[in-house]
């Protein structure tokens, strides 16, 4: 843990809400405060995965679902500085007002997917759909759902096809005889490996 975390998680448990909690119960706020910070960066939204972790974490304690949603909030901003609601508007403030550097950016990670999928270690489609977002998102600081549409609609701009299909057709050219020569070698390997158990 940085020197930076471990002030904001010693702020955090001195804190007004963090007083109150006994050690698990902050370690277990403090852990869900970072799903949920997660969970922004990833869609955008909060609401859904908030209403469900604050009554699960509610149901072993000594307090309702509100009282637990009201003490992931409070973890949440101490931990990142600001509450769910300004960091989803932040990003989404940031989606809207994409330059055409931005723009190229998308291009380029939706161009690096073909690659992803086509060498060295090869992979499935979502997984290079995945990554490249992911990358994306954290260079221009918006969600990752809001960088998979920027992608598809640079390159479908720039490709006139769409980027599922593109990516679709790439992986079962490369991926899917890598993966099913995997799963070959490995039936043959158990199957010969029940050969020598049964002899």
């Amino acid at each position: 843990m940085t020197e930076n975390n471990q002030m904001k998680e010693w702020e955090a448990k001195n804190s007004f809400t963090g007083k109150t909690l006994t050690v698990s119960q902050f370690d277990e706020s403090w852990a869900l405060a970072k799903i949920i910070h997660r969970g922004i960066e990833k869609t955008g939204s909060f609401r859904e995965k908030l209403t469900d972790y604050s009554h699960a974490y509610a149901r072993s304690e000594k307090f309702d679902q509100m009282k637990g949603e009201t003490i992931i909030r409070d973890i949440f901003k101490a931990r990142f500085g600001e509450t769910m609601n300004e960091m989803r508007l932040d990003l989404k403030k940031r989606e809207e007002n994409q330059t055409e550097k931005a723009r190229a950016e998308a291009l380029t990670q939706a161009r690096r997917i073909e690659p992803m999928i086509r060498d060295k270690e090869t992979m499935p489609f979502y997984r290079a759909y995945d990554h490249a977002a992911y990358t994306l998102a954290q260079h221009l600081a918006i969600t990752e759902t809001g960088a998979k549409e920027l992608m598809k609609e640079t390159f479908r701009g720039a490709e006139s096809q769409e980027l599922y299909d593109h990516g679709k057709a790439v992986e079962k050219e490369f991926h899917q005889p890598v993966r099913e020569a995997a799963q070959q070698a490995r039936e043959v390997k158990r199957d010969q490996s029940r050969s020598r158990t049964r002899a």
